[in-house]
């Protein structure tokens, strides 16, 4: 079912002299299917074609593209054994990973479908006529959001499924009417084009317009480079690493006309443990903790990178609980060998800095490419001076920063970047005594979680996730759940236009029977 050419529209082109392979991390050998990267050529006509798929995409109703999405969710399943064992060859994933992902791709797929047949997230306002108000007559005006063009996806290492070829980013682009470009990611380029054929075939049998989804091969500096410069792109969607991610900002920022850049990128989410918590619960979180810094090898973007708490006996049965609940856990296998050497090489920096030490590392035997879990530790007052305690290590790892009190707890938080998420384990009472602590967290995080772990990402309206730069570009923004969807939109009004040419969100007798506000009044109901 591999072919290694370049999905340009729905025709198969590899035209190119540059060959790249992916990597089975397991076997740690090289795949056999041979990928050829995309020209020049190839380039210009799938953003060619993703612009002339726009004119005639953009009109498509909420039931079209609705049932788009749902087909591109059963063509996926329709591929069956043969996508989750080449997802596990390119991940190094097991198969309970494997079928996860897809559950949760598949239903991103699906959620964004009921949401275009609902047709309430256009956000249609209506503001009538009154010809005879004084001093000056009010003109009718209506607004609601309208698809920006052609987007860019870039394909992320660490969900193969979910947040790449068919992830949120893509199925929320294709829901606002946005035709897609994915450029794959390096790592599972066969994986990726064997969901891409699905879509292919959903837009095929659905009637989608030719050039309505793309999928390339190719480095990011050359590809994706030319296709974030591209006049016809007009947005991009990424995850990944805070260079790469910024490098594209700075990229889309420099053009002519600048285009968004929603990129989703470090995170360590830190973690507050109170006291009285510690003092009640220390094994029962200390096991949750280790559990979680070492799910799926630590290779989640909300993956607890900081433990913060104030010193104390209570911290130090944490420390020990900690370091005998993640010393038992049995190591996986990384996404790649470079991912697992840059690894061991952040542990080995961190741990050369002033006053740091190690308090857990699993000690047995690993096999290559897998992870050794470990946690280091340091003081309050060193991880203030040393900025580069604060950086991501991508991987089952965490530093636990002993405080010498809550005010030195406060002044680290403020000190952070922003975060994806950040956690406070407390005992409820304990809530009130601490309003500072929370106040300081919110303002630094996306997401602020009580009791919990932050590694599971729920995908739901309601779920936020994004946060204050460097955790994403633009802190407004979910890259998670249905809200994804106003990434790729823009607000458009019409101003005294012919009711029979408006769009239906928009007419006086709301064909469609979705939620609109008119004259401000949220109703179901026409307007005159």
């Amino acid at each position: 079912m591999i072919t290694g050419k370049n999905y340009i529209g729905s025709q198969l082109k590899a035209g190119g002299t540059k060959t790249v392979k992916t990597f089975n991390p397991q076997l740690n050998i090289e795949n056999p299917w041979v990928f050829t990267e995309a020209t020049t050529e190839e380039i210009e006509e799938a953003v060619a074609l993703a612009n002339q798929a726009f004119t005639s995409y953009k009109k498509c109703s909420g039931l079209e593209k609705a049932q788009f999405l749902n087909a591109i969710a059963d063509e996926i399943l329709a591929l069956g054994d043969e996508l989750l064992v080449q997802y596990c060859s390119e991940s190094g994933f097991p198969r309970g990973r494997a079928e996860g992902e897809r559950g949760r791709m598949i239903g991103q797929l699906r959620s964004f479908a009921v949401m275009l047949t609902e047709g309430s997230w256009v956000q249609a306002t209506i503001d009538t006529a009154i010809p005879d108000r004084q001093p000056a007559p009010k003109e009718d005006l209506r607004k609601m959001l309208v698809p920006l063009g052609p987007i860019v996806v870039f394909g992320s290492s660490n969900f193969p499924f979910a947040f790449s070829t068919a992830g949120g980013d893509t199925a929320s682009a294709l829901a606002s009417g946005c035709p897609v470009i994915v450029k794959s990611h390096s790592m599972h380029i066969g994986t990726g084009e064997m969901v891409a054929s699905a879509i292919i075939k959903a837009a095929q049998k659905t009637n989608m317009p030719e050039g309505v989804f793309s999928n390339l091969v190719g480095g990011g500096r050359t590809l994706g480079t030319s296709l974030v410069k591209h006049p016809l792109v007009k947005g991009v969607g990424f995850t990944g690493s805070i260079s790469g991610g910024r490098a594209l900002c700075d990229l889309a920022a420099q053009r002519p006309e600048p285009i968004p850049v929603f990129a989703e990128m470090g995170s360590v989410n830190p973690v507050v443990l109170l006291p009285e918590a510690l003092k009640v619960n220390s094994q029962k979180w200390a096991a949750a903790y280790a559990g979680s810094i070492t799910l799926g090898a630590g290779q989640f973007c909300t993956n607890p990178g900081l433990l913060l708490a104030v010193k104390g006996a209570e911290l130090n049965d944490f420390e020990t609980e900690l370091t005998t609940a993640i010393e038992k856990i049995e190591p996986l296998c990384m996404l790649h060998s470079t991912m697992q050497a840059d690894f061991e090489k952040g542990i080995a920096e961190k741990e050369s800095q002033k006053g740091v030490s190690k308090v857990a590392q699993f000690k047995g035997e690993v096999l290559p490419n897998y992870g050794r879990q470990t946690i280091l530790k340091v003081s309050g007052e060193e991880f203030l001076k040393n900025e580069s305690l604060s950086h991501e290590v991508f991987g089952p790892f965490s530093i636990l920063v002993e405080c010498e009190d809550e005010v030195q707890l406060i002044q680290i938080i403020n000190k952070l970047d922003g975060q994806l998420t950040g956690t406070i384990i407390s005992e409820e009472k304990e809530l009130q005594k601490h309003q500072a602590v929370i106040f300081a967290l919110q303002n630094r995080v996306g997401r602020l979680i009580f009791n919990g772990v932050p590694t599971g990402v729920e995908v739901c309206a309601s779920m936020l996730h994004g946060g204050p730069y460097p955790a994403s570009s633009d802190s407004r923004f979910t890259a998670v759940g249905t809200h994804a969807v106003y990434r790729w939109v823009r607000p458009l009004s019409y101003q005294n236009w012919p009711d029979d040419l408006l769009p239906a969100e928009l007419q006086n007798n709301n064909p469609l029977q979705i939620s609109r506000t008119v004259n401000n009044k949220l109703t179901l109901a026409g307007c005159d």
